[in-house]
């Protein structure tokens, strides 16, 4: 995104009893186009812990003692969030382990962390399409990973605090397909900022003309 479009402004720092921990596929880290990064950019109990180095492979995430960790996939026997959630009479704060990258890195977090193997794995009710328009999505109820998160959030912590983060990123989204000429200004969510460019890094580079 150019410079000049930056939502940094527009992240907000939301408390929550939930705590977040992203563990990112170092592949996926380096991706322009990721969300998972700006989800826990706006959250202020979040952890990013970045896997798929061949140095940390043993490293193992070690949760603080009076948390209820969890996993958000939809492996096989997962539970509803909501309907799991509601049930447990557990009071403890709940810390969200939410992979990230592509479908089959996300899936393999279980194997390749450790302290993840054992832990209750819960998914999502079925709600909207994703309105991620940045990449192709190889199922057709993917969301991206800040929707997936936001969407949680919503059930553990309010409708308030996903619609705060589905604010910046239908502002981050937009914002990059008007600046590849995709979308009209006037389609972009929260507007575009004054001296705003339009930068495509699809666009081949000009090179100087020598005379």
């Amino acid at each position: 995104m150019h410079a000049s479009l930056c939502v940094c402004s527009l992240i907000p720092r939301l408390v929550t009893r939930t705590r977040l921990v992203l563990v990112i596929h170092r592949i996926e880290d380096r991706k322009p186009t990721n969300t998972g990064r700006l989800a826990a950019q706006c959250l202020a109990t979040s952890e990013v812990v970045v896997r798929g180095h061949e140095a940390s492979h043993n490293d193992a995430i070690v949760f603080a003692p009076g948390t209820r960790p969890v996993l958000l996939f939809p492996h096989e026997g997962a539970r509803d969030l909501r309907e799991a959630l509601s049930s447990d009479p557990s009071s403890d704060p709940v810390t969200l382990v939410v992979p990230d990258g592509t479908w089959r890195q996300a899936s393999k977090v279980r194997q390749r962390v450790r302290g993840l193997d054992d832990l209750p794995c819960f998914t999502l009710p079925k709600g909207l399409p994703s309105r991620y328009r940045l990449r192709a999505e190889s199922h057709d109820d993917g969301l991206a990973t800040l929707e997936a998160i936001a969407r949680a959030f919503g059930i553990l912590e309010g409708p308030h605090i996903e619609e705060a983060m589905l604010e910046v990123f239908g502002a981050m989204v937009d914002r990059t397909l008007w600046a590849r000429g995709e979308i009209a200004a006037s389609d972009v969510a929260l507007g575009i900022p004054e001296g705003a460019q339009r930068h495509d890094p699809r666009a081949p580079v000009a090179r100087p003309v020598t005379l």
